[in-house]
C-alpha cells in the first residue's frame, strides 16, 4: 500500500572547481525485488516541460508500438511525433500517435548497454523547431554521459560527462523545464556515499544549461547540483505553477515521490523514506510505497493528477495533486501490462505509457515491449 507523508572540458572544469568549494567548508535498482542489487506545436516537449490539463482515459487503451527493446527515454516532437529510445541497442525510434511501425531515425554511438545501463532518457530541445536538437543521457564505456545530436544526421555533441556508471543505479531521465534548463536525474552507481559528496553529480538532480554548463542560479554557483541525497531518480515532472516532483527508488522498504527544492538534501544513505537524524538537514517525502508495489521510473503530470509508471508493482499509480501536497494513491492497470518504465502526457493531452518486460526482470508478454496511448478525454 502507498502512504502520504507530511562536454570534458567542462566537466573537468566542474570537478576542479566544486573539489575547492568542498575543501573550503563546504527497491533495488529497477525493481528486481533484491534490496541493494537491486501545447504549442512551436514548442517541443520533454519529460514534463509542462502540465496538460486534459484527462487521459485509462479505460480506452491503444496499442501504437509493439515488439520494441526495452524502450526507456520518450519525449515528443512538434506535431505530435514521440522519440524512444532502446536502452539496449542504442536506436532512437520515431513513433506516430496514430500507430504504424515504428522506425528509426538515429543510433546513438558508444552505448555500452550492462545490466541497468544503456541509452535512457531522451529530451527534445524546447527550440527544436530552430535548431533540430535532441538530448540523450547514456551509458557509454566508461561512464554515463550526455550528449546532443540532430535527427538529420552527424555525430553526436557530448555535453557532461564523468557521471559513475555500475550495473545499477545509472538513473538517466532528462527533461527540460519550464526555465528552459536542462535537469538531469542521477543514481548513486551503487556507491551510496556519492549521494552526500558535493563535488560528485552521482546521487543528485542536476540542472544545466542547454550546452551543459552549470545552470545559472544553481543553489552553488558553478556547480550543476540542484538537489542531492538521492539514490536512483528515474521520474521528473513539473506542475502547471512550475513546481518540481521526482521519484526515487528506495532500497528494502520504501520508494518515494518528493517535492524536489533548491539545494535540499533528500537523505540517502542516512535515510530512506520518512525520518530525520540529523536535527532537519533532510527533507521528507511526500508519498511511500512499499518496494513491491511500486520500483517508481517514469513520472509525469496533467493537471491535478500524478501518473507514476512502476516497475516491480506492475502498475500505473495516480495521485490527487494540491499544490505542493499530494492525496492518496491509487493502483491503475494493475497487472495489465506488466512492468511500466515511462510515463508521458503528450502536446495532445494523451498519456503515453511503456512496458519494460523485456529488461531481464519481466515476463514476456506476446508483443513486448510495446507503447500505449490513453487518449485525452
Amino acid at each position: 500500500m502507498a502512504r502520504v507523508t507530511g562536454g570534458t572540458r567542462r566537466r573537468r572544469a566542474y570537478v576542479a572547481l566544486i573539489a575547492v568549494a568542498a575543501t573550503a567548508g563546504c527497491g533495488g535498482g529497477d525493481g528486481g525485488g533484491e534490496p541493494t542489487a537491486r501545447p504549442s506545436q512551436a514548442v517541443a516537449t520533454s519529460a514534463a516541460a509542462s502540465a496538460p490539463t486534459g484527462t487521459p482515459d485509462l479505460g480506452a487503451a491503444e496499442e501504437i508500438a509493439q515488439g520494441l527493446d526495452v524502450p526507456w527515454g520518450l519525449a515528443f516532437l512538434p506535431g505530435g511525433d514521440a522519440l524512444v529510445a532502446e536502452r539496449d541497442t542504442g536506436r532512437v525510434l520515431r513513433v506516430t500517435p496514430g500507430g504504424g511501425a515504428a522506425r528509426q531515425v538515429y543510433e546513438v554511438p558508444g552505448v555500452a548497454a550492462q545490466g541497468e545501463g544503456g541509452l535512457l532518457g531522451l529530451a527534445v530541445s524546447p527550440t527544436f523547431a530552430q535548431d533540430n536538437l535532441v538530448y540523450a543521457y547514456f551509458t557509454a564505456e566508461r561512464d554515463n554521459r550526455i550528449v546532443r545530436f540532430r535527427l538529420d544526421g552527424g555525430d553526436p555533441e557530448v555535453i557532461f560527462d564523468g557521471i559513475a556508471k555500475a550495473g545499477i543505479h545509472n538513473g538517466g531521465r532528462i527533461a527540460f523545464g519550464p526555465d528552459g534548463l536542462l535537469y538531469v536525474g542521477t543514481g548513486d552507481a551503487g556507491d551510496t556515499q556519492l549521494s552526500q559528496q558535493p563535488a560528485s553529480p552521482n546521487g543528485k538532480i542536476l540542472r544545466l544549461t542547454p550546452d551543459g554548463e552549470p545552470a545559472p542560479g544553481n543553489p552553488r554557483a558553478g556547480s550543476p547540483v540542484y538537489s542531492l541525497g538521492h539514490r536512483n531518480v528515474q521520474g521528473l515532472a513539473w506542475d502547471s505553477a512550475g513546481r518540481l516532483f521526482a521519484t526515487e527508488f528506495g532500497q528494502n522498504e520504501v520508494d518515494e515521490v518528493n517535492r524536489i527544492e533548491p539545494g535540499r538534501n533528500y537523505g540517502w544513505p542516512g535515510v530512506e523514506g520518512e525520518g530525520d537524524t540529523d536535527g532537519g538537514r533532510y527533507t521528507n517525502p511526500l508519498v511511500v510505497w512499499k518496494t513491491r508495489d511500486a520500483s517508481p521510473s517514469g513520472m509525469a503530470i496533467a493537471g491535478d493528477t500524478v501518473y507514476v509508471a512502476a516497475l516491480r508493482g506492475e502498475r500505473l499509480w495516480t495521485i490527487p495533486l494540491d499544490g505542493d501536497r499530494l492525496g492518496e494513491p491509487s493502483a491503475q492497470l494493475t497487472d495489465r501490462y506488466g512492468r511500466l518504465r515511462t510515463v508521458q502526457v503528450a502536446p495532445d493531452g494523451a498519456l503515453w505509457v511503456t512496458t519494460s518486460n523485456t529488461d531481464g526482470r519481466g515476463d514476456v508478454r506476446d508483443g513486448d515491449d510495446r507503447v500505449l496511448r490513453f487518449p485525452a478525454r
